[in-house]
């Protein structure tokens, strides 16, 4: 199976403080830079949808928002273009993209340290229901791929993988470690 248009979620540790307005200019100023891999393009505002996008900031190849799905608030990283190279590499773009983008957010002075990852959780989908439909199936070819994947990203034997059951839902893997690892941490593990 060809994992394409990986999503990743990074949930944020106590995100009572955090104003999800402050995240506009921000990410107005990421624009003007050009701060990421994508081309960005416009930021939209979806404040007022209970457990919605949040805020969002639109690229070309991908998008960033600090995202409330399911009222878990979390930075989430959607590749909307395809990507050459084996899943394995689809998964770490995606996820280097993600924490790339939560580490630029928690140095943000704006944000005045409001916003932290929690250490433990991490959630990627497939938006993609025609190539990766939410099923049994879907989970065994993806298995191997996402277990591999895992286990590099946190380096460590005791792993949790949940997968989402309902079928109208995209396909989704819930990664919990046992330990908390921080952005860098996990940006370097990717990167061996």
């Amino acid at each position: 199976m060809e994992l394409q248009h990986v999503n990743v979620k990074l949930f944020i540790a106590e995100p009572a403080e955090l104003d999800l307005g402050a995240l506009i200019p921000i990410f107005q100023q990421w624009i003007e830079a050009q701060v990421c891999e994508e081309l960005l393009l416009d930021v939209a505002d979806y404040r007022h949808v209970h457990a919605g996008p949040g805020v969002v900031l639109i690229g070309y190849q991908g998008d960033y928002s600090v995202d409330n799905t399911d009222n878990r608030l979390g930075v989430r990283y959607n590749r909307k273009a395809a990507l050459d190279g084996s899943n394995q590499d689809r998964l770490k773009q995606a996820t280097r993209a993600a924490l790339s983008a939560f580490a630029r957010l928690e140095a943000e002075p704006l944000l005045q340290g409001t916003l932290r990852f929690d250490g433990r959780e991490i959630e990627v989908f497939i938006n993609d229901r025609l190539v990766a439909p939410n099923s049994d199936a879907t989970r065994k070819a993806a298995e191997a791929d996402l277990q591999t994947f895992f286990q590099q990203l946190f380096r460590e034997r005791e792993l949790s993988l949940s997968y989402a059951s309902d079928p109208r839902r995209l396909f989704s893997v819930t990664a919990k470690a046992s330990r908390q690892l921080s952005v860098a941490e996990l940006l370097a593990n990717l990167d061996t």
